[in-house]
């Protein structure tokens, strides 16, 4: 996709990258922990209930018990918070975490298999580094959001942090770097250093190098100062740690520059490396009348091409591969769970001036994004459905079709009952990303599923000096 920048919404003096300053990270001592693998675990946003037992049993310093603590019985209110801070407080105090000596960038590989060609697997790295950036409110400096937040997330992650007083897993950010100058300063200072390694139950190995030497984290720090930062996943983290600072300097009267607290630990990913993948985040909704195929296709009115699939719910797999092959945004497929059938909907030039006339303070770009045209052509205007509780998201078909069978354990669902409506959408690419954020836009939440995940247990930033 071409980038048509609209240089009026986006100043020049705005594309600046912020402060990135190495840290001295706490850290799992090797010497407590048999394996890093046992206590690490992914963001606590995609973890059911099963799967927190699950590491909840694997080790008693698992990093679930920090992140995603679980209610015990007999819990006074927020007992989870004050558990998960007590538990940090121990493991300092008996060694098994320990903060390093002296200040590093820490170059970050995820190494990980996708479908390639004909679909083979293909093994690709994904390079970053995690460093700390100073906290700018969003759209008022140059880091920029694309997502949406749900306010409960967010007093959730405050509790977290004003227990813990850190950092518990970083943010994700972008930034432009075509020739990957800021990765390879890094690269060639970690042929000294020793990796600690660690592998996910998704077979994903994430080795981690800090990076201590001067003359390398300077260069890197000097690529990077005219660029712009783009927040790719931890949106509610991010401005929870806003949230967090304001909070603590109006306690305190008052914090110098240097605060940690100004502060937030954030991995730093060129948008140029070749190991940047983006999943789709199908849809899984409960709350909205069961509708029969037909019914739908005549909600959704002169605004889309519909053709009904046969096979009933099991034609979800098939509907998914024939919106890969098209890749267009406007290509999704329906699930109309009355008759149990799948309808293949492509937004027409109809659609897209009614877009226009829904959302005409948006750019052309936002209106043309199928999670965009899902939320508010498709639900709201179409079908009048904006009082349904927060869908279910999920990445692979699979699971698409666990949700309608009433097999998932999805993390964060809400609501109960059967599901009644779901949605397959292909996902905004790096450059959506980029433009959307550029001009001060939120896609609808949950458009973007950058994979693999980034691990907590890695590194944790301390808040406190």
């Amino acid at each position: 996709m071409q980038i048509d920048l609209d240089l009026k919404r986006c100043p020049a003096s705005e594309l600046v990258m912020p402060e990135v300053t190495p840290f001295a990270a706490l850290r799992y001592n090797l010497d407590h922990i048999r394996s890093l693998s046992e206590v690490v675990a992914p963001p606590y946003d995609v973890i059911g209930d099963d799967y927190q037992d699950v590491l909840y049993k694997r080790h008693p310093s698992n990093v679930i018990r920090v992140i995603l603590n679980r209610e015990e019985p007999g819990d006074e209110v927020d007992e989870t918070y004050s558990r998960a801070a007590g538990f940090v407080k121990q493991w300092i105090s008996e060694g098994v975490l320990k903060q390093d000596d002296e200040p590093a960038f820490y170059l970050y590989h995820q190494t990980f298999e996708i479908s390639g060609d004909g679909g083979k697997p293909e093994t690709v790295t994904r390079r970053g580094f995690m460093g700390r950036v100073r906290l700018e409110p969003f759209g008022k400096g140059s880091i920029h959001p694309h997502e949406e937040t749900h306010p409960k997330a967010k007093v959730d992650r405050m509790k977290l942090l004003k227990a813990t007083e850190q950092n518990n897993s970083p943010i994700f950010g972008l930034y432009p770097d075509d020739d990957n100058v800021v990765i390879e300063c890094l690269e060639v200072a970690k042929a000294d250093v020793t990796p600690i390694e660690a592998t996910d139950d998704a077979d994903v190995v994430h080795t981690v190098w800090p990076i201590t030497d001067s003359e390398a984290i300077t260069k890197a720090s000097q690529f990077l100062s005219d660029k712009p930062m783009y927040v790719a996943d931890g949106h509610h983290r991010y401005e929870t740690a806003c949230d967090y600072r304001d909070f603590v300097a109006e306690q305190a009267g008052g914090i110098a520059p240097d605060h940690p607290v100004n502060f937030v630990m954030t991995m730093l990913v060129g948008m140029n490396d070749s190991g940047l993948v983006v999943l789709p985040t199908h849809r899984l909704i409960r709350g909205i009348r069961p509708l029969r195929s037909d019914e739908l296709i005549e909600r959704l009115g002169d605004r889309f091409d519909c053709e009904t699939l046969s096979g009933g719910m099991s034609a979800a797999p098939d509907a998914w591969t024939r919106i890969q092959l098209a890749n267009r945004q406007s290509l999704m497929a329906l699930y109309a769970a009355e008759d149990e059938t799948w309808v293949m909907i492509n937004a027409n030039e109809t659609a897209l001036i009614r877009m226009s006339e829904l959302a005409g303070n948006q750019s052309a770009t936002w209106r043309s994004l199928g999670v965009s045209l899902l939320h508010k052509l498709v639900l709201e205007d179409c079908l009048g459905e904006t009082n349904h509780p927060k869908p279910t998201y999920v990445h692979e078909v699979n699971d698409v079709l666990a949700g309608l069978k009433g097999e998932t354990d999805a993390a964060e669902s809400e609501g109960d009952g059967d599901y009644t409506f779901a949605a397959l959408v292909m996902p905004a690419t790096v450059s959506d990303v980029e433009q959307i954020s550029l001009n001060h836009e939120r896609m609808p939440a949950k458009s973007t599923y950058f994979y693999p995940k980034l691990l907590s247990g890695l590194a944790f930033h301390r808040l406190m000096p």
